[in-house]
C-alpha cells in the first residue's frame, strides 16, 4: 500500500480514486464495513481506493486538551487498511488553519484538486469543513458540480442484552478504560492492542520469578483499566510495524500497590520464552481481564496470586 503524509506528497501517477474519509481510529468492524463497500466501489471502477485519515486528532485542535484515548497507531492503522484491500493513505496534518476550511473548499482542494476523486465513500454521519457545517448531502451536491459520485453507509451496529449498540470508537475506549476486553474486541473483530518500546523498570518481577516486559507507550494511549489480563505480546518490526512473532501473555496493568508504586506501567510476562526484549517495538494484546489489581500483604502472597494468574491465562488461552 502506498502511504504519505501531506496533499503535496501525493503522487503524481495517482490517477482518479475512490476516497473514504475518516479517523478510522480503531478500524473496528464498522469502519470494516464502510471501507469494505470502498474497496468494493473502488474494483468496480477500476481505480485505486484511497483512505483520507488526519493527524493529530481534530479534538485536539478543535479543544486543546480534549485529545481523545487512542486505539490504533497510524503504523498500525496502515496495516489493518491494507488487509482490508486500501490501495494508498493519505495522512492529512490537521492544523487550525485547515480547521477553517470552508466545506467548499475542502472538498475542491483536497478531494478534487489533490486527490483527484471519482467518487467518495462515508458513513451517514460524516460531517467535514469549518464547524462541520458540511454533511453527506452537501458533499453529494459538491460531487455533482465537481465530477465525483458520493455514498453515505449506514452505521453498523452490535446486538447485546441491553440492545442495539451502535459500533463507534467512543464505545469501544469507554470497554477499554472499563477493562471489559471482551466488549472491546468484539466491536474491533481482533483483541485491543497498546504498541511501544520495552524499557528497562525496576526489574522486580525478575527477582519475583517472573520477568516482565515493561512497554513505554505514547501519550493518548487507549490503555486499559488496572488489573491483570490475559493476551499476547506481538514483536514488531521497527521500521514497518509488520508482525515478526507472537507470544502469550499474563499482562499487569497499574501501580505495583503490593510496593507502594506510584507510576502505572504496562508489563507483560512471556509464557515459556527466555530471552531479552529491551528496546524492541511490541504490542501488547489483551484478550480478556482476570482480576482487579490487589495490594497484598508479603510476597508470598503476590507470587501465589502471580502463579494463578499464569494458570489463568494458559486456561483462556487454550495452552
Amino acid at each position: 500500500m502506498r502511504r504519505w503524509r501531506g496533499l503535496e506528497a501525493t503522487p503524481s501517477d495517482l490517477g482518479r480514486t475512490v476516497v473514504t474519509v475518516g479517523m478510522y481510529d480503531g478500524v473496528h468492524r464498522g469502519h470494516q464495513q464502510l471501507i469494505g463497500a470502498a474497496v468494493q466501489r473502488a474494483r468496480a471502477m477500476g481505480r485505486p481506493c484511497l483512505l483520507l485519515t488526519f493527524d493529530p486528532h481534530p479534538s485536539e485542535v478543535v479543544r486543546p486538551g480534549s485529545h481523545p484515548a487512542i486505539l490504533t497507531s497510524l503504523d498500525r492503522k496502515a496495516e489493518l487498511v491494507a488487509e482490508l484491500g486500501v490501495d494508498a493513505m493519505c495522512v492529512l496534518p490537521f492544523t487550525r488553519e485547515f480547521m477553517r476550511l470552508s466545506p467548499e473548499t475542502f472538498t475542491h482542494t483536497v478531494l478534487v484538486e489533490h486527490l483527484h476523486a471519482a467518487s467518495v465513500v462515508v458513513g451517514q454521519n460524516f460531517t467535514y469543513g469549518h464547524r462541520a457545517a458540511g454533511n453527506v448531502s452537501t458533499l453529494t451536491e459538491e460531487g455533482r458540480r465537481f465530477g465525483f459520485t458520493v455514498e453515505g453507509v449506514p452505521l453498523a451496529g452490535d446486538s447485546s442484552a441491553d440492545g442495539e449498540i451502535t459500533i463507534s470508537s467512543t464505545y469501544i475506549r469507554a470497554c477499554v478504560a472499563a477493562g471489559d476486553m471482551v466488549s472491546a474486541a468484539r466491536a474491533l473483530g481482533r483483541p485491543h492492542r497498546i504498541e511501544g518500546v520495552v524499557v528497562r523498570g525496576d526489574r522486580r518481577g525478575r527477582e519475583l520469578g517472573y520477568p516482565t516486559a515493561n512497554v513505554q507507550s505514547p501519550p493518548f494511549t487507549a490503555i486499559p483499566a488496572d488489573g491483570v489480563y490475559a493476551g499476547s505480546l506481538v514483536i514488531l518490526d521497527p521500521r514497518t510495524g509488520a508482525t515478526q512473532s507472537t507470544s502469550p501473555a499474563a499482562i499487569s496493568v497499574g501501580t505495583n500497590p503490593t510496593f507502594q508504586g506510584s507510576r502505572r506501567t504496562v508489563e507483560a510476562y512471556l509464557l515459556d520464552f527466555d530471552g531479552d526484549l529491551y528496546g524492541e517495538h511490541v504490542g501488547v494484546e489483551f484478550v480478556q481481564r482476570l482480576r482487579p489489581m490487589t495490594a497484598f500483604a508479603d510476597v508470598p502472597d503476590l507470587v501465589a496470586a502471580m502463579d494463578h494468574d499464569v494458570a489463568e491465562t494458559r486456561r483462556v488461552l487454550g495452552l
